[in-house]
């Protein structure tokens, strides 16, 4: 089904958490994006679609204050901002996981929570932290997406599903309204993609507005209510998800309908064993 047959959804009766629209910007006068927009709903998860090189990156570091637009318009809860830095956008509600955790292993769960903002005691204390409220803190929140754990220990001790997880309890300690997940699911198994799924469904459920980055299309119909596409920088369309087939979804990220398959075993590449191998590995660990 071509996207022409798809018809843009209507949004909720409420206006949008957040609004992007018009949005411009340019590196060195080569556009990388072209007058897109992006609308977010409370208690929605909110699918960022494209290929590669789509803008989809570029949009989320306007968005998260890394990079400045070049034009165009941001508004939250109706009224207009524009997040110089990502401290000015966390400051605002708008909270990013990135696809590598970006926290420190060498430091506890609950240091991890609250580094850079650990609650302090009195002048008579000597604003010295608050250990105590760091630890309860830090256990209410992870409880918060279903979560118990030791917040004592060094994050490192723990897998990388926990460690999403504890990155996931960072962005809302700061009272969030967008949670940004940039392909959060690469480096989990199909059970912990799971887990993940149920905290982001008890966040929409509090009324978060969620995106969602990923290229796995059977996890975008998963979990997400609505979907809008990126492609060369431009913003194709939107859509609910329960309203965009996957092949629709398709079409829309490449711009063509993805040709039919023939049926005939593609043709393995040919080797030439006689050469040496440029790269070589053996044993790789941890």
């Amino acid at each position: 089904m071509a996207t022409a047959d798809v018809q843009p959804s209507t949004p909720p009766a409420t206006g949008p958490v957040l609004a992007l629209s018009g949005i411009h910007k340019q590196f060195a006068g080569i556009p990388a994006l072209q007058d897109v927009q992006l609308r977010l709903y409370a208690g929605e998860i909110h699918a960022l679609m494209g290929q590669n090189g789509a803008g989809k990156s570029t949009l989320i570091k306007v968005l998260t204050g890394a990079i400045e637009a070049s034009g165009g318009e941001m508004r939250l809860q109706g009224r207009p901002v524009w997040p110089a830095t990502p401290l000015a956008a966390q400051k605002l509600g708008i909270s990013t996981v990135y696809q590598e955790v970006n926290l420190c292993p060498n430091l506890s769960v609950a240091e991890n929570i609250f580094a850079g903002r650990y609650p302090r005691l009195g002048l008579l204390q000597g604003r010295r932290i608050d250990w105590a409220t760091v630890h309860r803190r830090a256990g209410e929140l992870l409880a918060r997406i279903g979560l118990d754990i030791d917040v004592t220990r060094l994050l490192a001790s723990y897998p990388v599903a926990v460690q999403q997880m504890v990155a996931i309890a960072r962005a809302l300690s700061i009272e969030a309204k967008v949670l940004i997940l940039d392909e959060p699911t690469s480096s989990l198994d199909d059970d912990e993609v799971q887990k993940l799924f149920e905290v982001l469904r008890r966040l929409r459920g509090e009324g978060l507005a969620i995106v969602f980055v990923t290229h796995f299309l059977n996890q975008v119909y998963a979990v997400s209510d609505r979907i809008t596409v990126l492609r060369n920088g431009s913003w194709v369309g939107e859509w609910k998800a329960a309203d965009l087939p996957p092949q629709a979804l398709i079409t829309a990220m490449l711009g063509r309908e993805l040709a039919a398959q023939s049926g005939t075993a593609p043709t393995p590449p040919v080797f030439d064993v006689d050469l040496p191998p440029l790269l070589a590995t053996e044993g790789l660990g941890q």
